[in-house]
């Protein structure tokens, strides 16, 4: 099999590579990228199974030429909102299986929808396979298994772990800060009361997690919110929140949403900001946020026969020491591995929890990822609650 992996040599692709060209199937990874010094020196560290070659995605001839010569296109070049679509697009084109890390609702809607071209019926392609959305949804998809009827579907993570990758190829503003930043401002999707509608990102939200008990976290615009109901049409509530972060965090980001909106700063200016801040935040104050709620959690209210009850699904610390490069490429490693394998055959355009990925092997992929030796059991905890 051969691989094209778009932005491989970048924050979050060069995991992804380090661990797919390990796996025996592998023939060939081409590691593509605009800046084409960055991939070729990065290629350099590996054997001749790793090339390096310079490929600008904006241009739509070249991207389906090099995804022609290929089995499986891994795309982690953000933003997603500006190049998700149209890389998937190209992919169904030159029927490529394709796996990502699309953490913006905007394509994933659009996305998902594209399984009504009969041509998807083809490939096998799996979208958001990162940390949130990624591993927040197979938490969510074991939480509703502990369910009959799901009425509420919540995916939430610690934004103190959300710290970009150092190593990157990429020039000027960083892609997953203006991501950051295109999903804290204007508009978001979610799903309330059993339709979609728009709200102001930040919105306080109370989450009522089974043995910590209520705690405050913000709605972010990460396509989960987006992703559950198309896939579980019966829910009635599907948000995306973030929680942590050092203290007045989200004070700050809704003045530079302020800045953005009365046209003082641009977004690009914004993203520059907030890495600044980031940069200079402690790390002290980061890991005594982590006593909130779980790092990165799937949470469902429902009925399990004629009671209703709240499931909240977590890891252990196994995973607390991964950088965010690691924690967003290697889920995606483990659902391209599992495909290599045989483990995921379905065809068309999935989201990790659309059933596509068995949970329980999924986390068999993910604990060799981490770490020899590591048993990684879900933390399932589960509340009766009569108030819902």
């Amino acid at each position: 099999m051969k691989i094209l992996a778009l932005g491989g040599s970048g924050g979050m692709g060069r995991f992804a590579v380090r661990s797919l060209i390990n796996h025996e199937k592998i023939e060939k990874i081409f590691v593509a990228d605009i800046n084409a010094p960055s991939a070729k020196n990065f290629a350099s560290d590996f054997d001749n199974r790793v090339e390096g070659l310079e490929l600008d995605i904006n241009d739509n001839v070249a991207l389906m030429r090099e995804m022609s010569k290929v089995d499986i296109v891994v795309n982690t070049t953000g933003p997603f909102f500006k190049f998700g679509l149209p890389i998937l697009n190209a992919a169904i084109e030159t029927n490529t299986h394709y796996f990502d890390i699309c953490d913006d609702w905007e394509p994933t809607e659009k996305m998902l929808l594209l399984n009504n071209d009969k041509r998807s019926s083809e490939i096998t392609g799996i979208i958001g396979l990162g940390a949130s959305p990624g591993l927040t949804n197979i938490l969510a998809y074991l939480a509703i298994l502990e369910l009959d009827e799901v009425s509420k579907v919540y995916t939430g993570w610690n934004i103190s772990g959300a710290k970009p990758e150092d190593k990157s190829s990429q020039k000027g503003v960083n892609a997953a800060m203006v991501h950051g930043i295109q999903q804290v401002t204007g508009y978001v999707k979610v799903f309330n009361n059993g339709k979609y509608e728009m709200v102001r990102p930040l919105k306080e939200v109370m989450v009522n997690y089974p043995e910590i008990g209520e705690k405050k976290a913000n709605i972010f615009g990460h396509p989960e919110a987006v992703s559950f109901p198309y896939h579980y049409p019966n829910i009635k509530e599907s948000l995306n929140l973030m929680h942590g972060g050092e203290k007045g965090l989200v004070g700050t980001l809704k003045f530079i949403r302020l800045l953005i909106e009365i046209k003082l700063i641009s977004k690009n200016m914004a993203a520059r900001i907030f890495n600044w801040l980031d940069s200079s935040s402690s790390s002290e104050t980061k890991k005594a946020d982590l006593i909130d709620l779980p790092s990165v959690y799937g949470y469902a209210e429902g009925k399990k026969g004629n009671k209703n009850f709240s499931v909240g699904v977590t890891f252990d610390d196994s995973i607390q020491n991964l950088s965010m490069g690691e924690a967003t490429s290697l889920p995606l490693a483990c659902g391209v591995k599992m495909f290599l394998d045989g483990v995921i055959t379905q065809r068309g355009i999935h989201a990790p929890e659309s059933g596509i990925i068995d949970p329980k092997k999924f986390l068999d992929y993910f604990a060799k990822e981490i770490g020899s030796g590591i048993q990684l059991s879900p933390l399932i905890t589960i509340n009766e609650d009569n108030d819902f």
